[in-house]
């Protein structure tokens, strides 16, 4: 479980998080969302023990991140968005950093590889950023720990490769393990996670289980302009509109995860009391 309790942060004298409060609990994939500068990495490395808070207490199943604990490091792995790997192959790469995580899986790490198609011989430092960034994903969620962060884990990945990415995040996903991902492309995260926290302003404005959500607000495409007067969020598109609007008959559908952002930055506190 990560408990994160009345967290402050600032770079100088610009505040990132103010008196947040939250707790994230094991067996779901949160897609942690937000605009740039919003604090989606910042909050990421506090909870790795990169960054320390300047304010409040975050733990760490139980543990200070901030003390960096070989138990706590064993059972934790952050993937940034800007990583270097050494010029080494893949089998090397693995011999010297697997030790490290004593619950690393060698038979999914070979079955991560295959699926993005990346040789298994190859020398890193050969590879493109894509590659590299495929290897190095690979590598943490084979790693099998408790806690799993991601920050932006799809830039410079294509089309093809971050719907290969999505099955191995998903094959990571288990009852006793927090996966964390951070991303401004909301699309790339949507059939892929469970419970969403959205940034903005140094607060968290919503952290919603996508299943609730589906229950309280509809996402449509509409072409009454009827509709229009009772949605929460609406955009134009091409000879209708998409809107959000509160799902008062409980119809079944699914999260339209760009709309929601969009309707949540627009409309907080509307959002927030339609889904209590």
């Amino acid at each position: 479980m990560i408990s994160i309790r009345d967290f402050y942060f600032s770079y100088g004298r610009t505040p990132v998080f103010t008196g947040v409060s939250t707790t994230l609990t094991p067996g779901h994939i949160y897609g942690v969302l937000g605009k740039n500068g919003t604090g989606k990495s910042t909050l990421l490395y506090n909870i790795a023990g990169l960054l320390y808070p300047t304010g409040g207490k975050i733990t760490v199943n139980g543990q200070d991140p901030g003390k960096r604990e070989p138990s706590f490091l064993r059972d934790i792995f952050m993937v940034p968005e800007e990583f270097y790997l050494p010029n080494i192959s893949i089998p090397s790469f693995v011999k010297y950093y697997s030790v490290f995580y004593p619950k690393f899986d060698h038979e999914a790490f070979s079955r991560y590889l295959e699926l993005f198609e990346i040789p298994l011989e190859s020398l890193l430092q050969g590879m493109s950023y894509g590659q590299k960034k495929k290897v190095y994903i690979s590598f943490a969620v084979a790693s099998n720990t408790s806690v799993l962060l991601m920050d932006e884990p799809t830039n410079g990945l294509d089309i093809i490769s971050k719907g290969q990415l999505r099955k191995v995040i998903a094959s990571a996903a288990s009852d006793d393990k927090i996966l964390m991902i951070s991303s401004h492309q909301v699309k790339d995260l949507e059939n892929l996670i469970d419970e969403v926290v959205i940034l903005s302003d140094t607060t968290i404005v919503l952290k919603e289980n996508l299943e609730h959500v589906s229950e309280r607000l509809s996402f449509k495409l509409s072409f009454d302009e009827s509709d229009l007067h009772g949605a929460i969020y609406a955009e134009s598109v091409l000879r209708g509109n998409t809107v959000v609007m509160e799902n008062i008959d409980r119809e079944e559908g699914k999260v339209d995860l760009e709309l929601l952002y969009k309707a949540t930055m627009s409309n907080p506190l509307k959002i927030k009391s339609i889904l209590k």
